[in-house]
C-alpha cells in the first residue's frame, strides 16, 4: 500500500502499514542473520580480541597481568620495534602514493580510451581486469620468477631486444625493490579504477561536452573542466579503497620479498612487521606487542579513511 505525496492516510490504513512492517522484520532478520554472524565472527571478534590482548602482557600464549599502554609504548621505544615501525610506515606511505599515481592515472587513461572506442572494447576491459582476479600471492610468486636475474622473463626480454645493459637484479637491489613492488601492485589492480571510471564516464550526459565544444573548448579543456570534476566521487572511492588496501598489504610483498621485506628491510611494511612480531618474534610478549601494532594500524587506517571520505564529500558538494 503506497500513498502519493500529500495524501492523507486514515488511522486504519496506518495501522495496517505498521502491522505489515512488524511482520516483515522477522523475514529481514532471517536473511540478514547469516551475514551478521559471519561478520561478527571474522571481523568484530578479532578486532575486539586484538584490543583486549594489547592491554596485557603475555608469556608465549599464556596471558599474564594487565599491562596498560606498555605494549603501545614498546612500539616507539623498544629497539628494534621503535626503528622498524617508522620505517614500515614510511614504506607503506610511499607504496600507497606510488600505487595511487600509477594505478589511477593508467586506469583513467584506459577508461577514457575505451569509452571512445567501439572495437575490441569488451575484450580489452576483460584483459585489464583479469589480473585483479588473481590472488596477490599467486601474482607475487609469478612476478618473482619473471624478475629473477638469471632466468627471469623480464631480463631475458631486455637482452633479446638488445637492451641487456638495462637488466637488473630487480628484487635484490634495495633501491629498486620497493618501486618494483609498487609497479606489480599497480599492474594487478589497475582494472579496478578503470571499471569505476568507465561507469562514471558512461553516466556523464553528452550535452555537457557539446556545450563545452560550442563554447570553443578544446578536447583537453573539456576533459579538465567538465569531465574530470564530475569524476570526483569515483576518485574519492578509488583513493580511500586504495589507501585501505595498501596499508593492509601483506601477501604480495611476502610473495615477492619474503617476511623480512628483503633486501635489508627495504620493502618492509606494517603488515609484514605485524606478521614477524606475532610469529617470528623471540620476545615472549609477542602477542601483546603484535596486538598493539594491529590496533594502531586499525586506528590509522580507520581515521584517515574517515577524514578522506569527508574531504571528498565536501569536494563533491561544491560541484552541485
Amino acid at each position: 500500500m503506497t500513498t502519493a505525496p500529500g495524501e492523507n492516510v486514515s488511522p486504519g490504513g496506518g495501522a495496517i502499514l505498521r502491522r505489515r512492517d512488524r511482520r516483515r522484520w522477522p523475514l529481514l532478520l532471517f536473511f540478514l542473520l547469516p551475514a551478521l554472524l559471519l561478520y561478527s565472527i571474522f571481523i568484530v571478534y578479532p578486532l575486539v580480541s586484538a584490543l583486549q590482548y594489547s592491554f596485557f602482557t603475555w608469556t608465549g600464549t599464556r596471558q599474564d597481568g594487565f599491562a596498560g599502554l606498555s605494549n603501545f609504548h614498546d612500539l616507539i621505544s623498544k629497539y628494534p620495534l621503535s626503528e622498524q615501525v617508522w620505517r614500515a610506515l614510511a614504506h607503506n606511505t610511499f607504496f600507497f602514493i606510488g600505487t595511487m599515481v600509477i594505478q589511477t592515472t593508467a586506469g583513467l587513461l584506459f577508461a577514457v580510451l575505451l569509452h571512445r572506442s567501439r572495437r575490441g572494447k569488451r575484450f580489452l576491459q576483460t584483459a585489464y581486469i583479469l589480473p585483479h582476479l588473481v590472488s596477490p600471492i599467486v601474482a607475487g610468486y609469478l612476478w618473482s620468477m619473471m624478475l629473477n636475474p638469471q632466468f627471469g622473463a623480464v631480463n631475458a626480454a631486455l637482452r633479446g631486444i638488445g637492451l641487456g645493459s638495462l637488466a637488473q637484479p630487480w628484487r635484490g637491489d634495495p633501491h629498486l625493490a620497493l618501486p618494483v613492488a609498487i609497479v606489480v601492485n599497480a599492474w594487478q589492480w589497475v582494472g579496478f579504477p578503470m571499471l569505476l571510471f568507465a561507469a562514471a564516464l558512461a553516466g556523464i550526459p553528452e550535452e555537457y561536452h557539446e556545450a563545452a565544444r560550442v563554447d570553443g573548448a578544446s578536447a583537453w579543456q573539456s576533459f579538465r573542466r567538465v569531465t574530470f570534476p564530475l569524476l570526483t566521487p569515483v576518485l574519492g572511492i578509488v583513493t580511500v579503497l586504495t589507501f585501505i588496501g595498501n596499508f593492509n598489504i601483506l601477501d604480495l610483498i611476502y610473495a615477492l620479498q619474503g617476511s623480512k621485506g628483503n633486501p635489508t628491510y627495504s620493502t618492509d611494511v606494517l603488515g609484514l612487521l605485524f606478521y614477524r612480531t606475532a610469529f617470528e618474534n623471540p620476545d615472549a610478549n609477542a602477542i601483546g606487542q603484535s596486538s598493539a601494532l594491529a590496533v594502531c594500524m586499525f586506528v590509522l587506517i580507520f581515521g584517515v579513511s574517515i577524514a578522506a571520505t569527508r574531504f571528498f564529500r565536501r569536494m563533491e558538494a561544491r560541484l552541485k
